[in-house]
């Protein structure tokens, strides 16, 4: 057997269709089918049910195509240490994103990468919490920038700054043109939320929850820029992270006021594997987003 079986025998339990996963390899269909026959005759036991309809995986299937898994990461990690030694701000880095990170520090940091770091090919991939967590475990991705929550302590993270969440309002209602607002003085209000799988939900919630704050129930949006939408139509007030609100961000209609008292907030870091070994490279990357924000941070204030 050799690797690219293996890589075969993934993608087939990714996809769980020949074509798709022919193509994902890049290559034909027959190609793939036949290597993994030979793979099979090979190992003297049975991996796939081959029926007109489906793809099922056998017991040993399932428990082989785990320890492929395990090896294919492991050959990446081998070629990933070779590349510290060499070039470790060089070659691919795939990294995951949150929806309510992703589109609004994207267009901050994606130039200065090119700048600072022009032989890194950066792969982005948007998704929740729960996703990108099992696909930086099981070495699909590299790392992570996302909210830091509570279940993560299984990885390392670098911490890139500090998220303060506004309160997003239509411009015509009575708070609009308020300096600040205190959490309190939001006592019985139902705002409008993401929908489950947000880790922005569980972490907005806990702050009203225990202010007093209710959630409209009537609605749940699947983005920022539902929620964002709603609120310019008047169907109420949310809590926005602070990055989402700027300028070239924003809808017309839409007012944004600071809350304290306690001010809610996220802390949004850099994940990545306990043992990576490109991990050199992730302490570049956090350095280039961190003097990002905070320049950018500054830039805001003097326009203030």
């Amino acid at each position: 057997m050799n690797l690219r079986d293996l890589e075969y025998l993934v993608a087939l339990s990714q996809e769980r269709h020949f074509r798709k996963a022919a193509e994902k390899c890049f290559v034909s269909q027959p190609t793939l089918s036949g290597q993994l026959r030979k793979l099979e005759d090979e190992l003297e036991v049975l991996l796939i049910e081959r029926t007109s309809r489906t793809v099922l995986f056998t017991p040993a299937g399932d428990a082989i195509t785990a320890q492929a898994k395990r090896i294919l990461a492991e050959t990446k990690e081998l070629k990933d240490i070779a590349r510290t030694f060499t070039e470790p701000m060089s070659g691919d880095m795939h990294i995951g994103l949150i929806p309510t990170v992703g589109p609004y520090l994207l267009p901050h940091i994606i130039p200065l990468f090119k700048q600072h770091f022009p032989e890194l090919q950066l792969y982005l991939y948007e998704a929740q919490t729960h996703t990108l967590l099992k696909q930086l475990a099981d070495g699909d991705l590299d790392c992570l920038i996302l909210a830091e929550l509570d279940n993560m302590d299984s990885f390392s993270s670098l911490a890139l700054y500090n998220e303060p969440m506004v309160l997003a309002l239509p411009c015509d209602h009575a708070w609009a043109q308020r300096p600040h607002i205190g959490l309190s003085e939001l006592q019985g209000e139902k705002l409008l939320m993401l929908e489950d799988g947000h880790c922005l939900r569980d972490q907005a919630m806990g702050f009203c929850f225990a202010a007093g704050i209710g959630e409209d129930k009537h609605f749940k949006g699947t983005s920022l820029e539902t929620l964002r939408n709603m609120v310019a139509a008047g169907s109420g007030l949310t809590l926005m992270p602070q990055m989402a609100t700027e300028p070239q961000q924003t809808n017309g209609g839409v007012c944004y006021v600071p809350v304290i008292d306690p001010e809610p907030k996220r802390t949004i870091s850099l994940l990545h594997r306990v043992n990576s070994v490109r991990r050199p490279c992730f302490n570049e990357v956090a350095k280039v987003i961190k003097n990002s924000v905070e320049l950018d941070h500054l830039a805001n204030r003097k326009k203030r």
